[in-house]
């Protein structure tokens, strides 16, 4: 058994990560994603999904890149039916 570095819980069946030459161990995907997943520096949220990047500094969508005022990043527009 192995414990879990986020809450830890010291679980039989927790796993390992390996990520920037370093080993992080959980028992849940929810740890590793609070121990993991970058937050959003507009509203505070974790980062799961792709999120944006400028300048250094870490979004969850465009949206909240804009409100830091970055410009130049939009979100995924869909093509207009028809």
């Amino acid at each position: 058994m192995a414990k879990c570095e986020v809450c830890g819980n010291d679980y039989d069946m927790s796993f390992e990560i390996h990520a920037k030459g370093g080993v992080h161990t959980y028992d849940s995907f929810e740890c590793a994603i609070h121990g993991m997943a970058p937050i959003c520096e507009h509203c505070g949220c974790r980062i799961v999904g792709h999120g944006v990047s400028a300048d250094g500094h870490w979004y969850c969508c465009a949206h909240c890149a804009r409100e830091k005022g970055v410009s130049a990043i939009v979100d995924h527009v869909g093509a207009a039916s028809g």
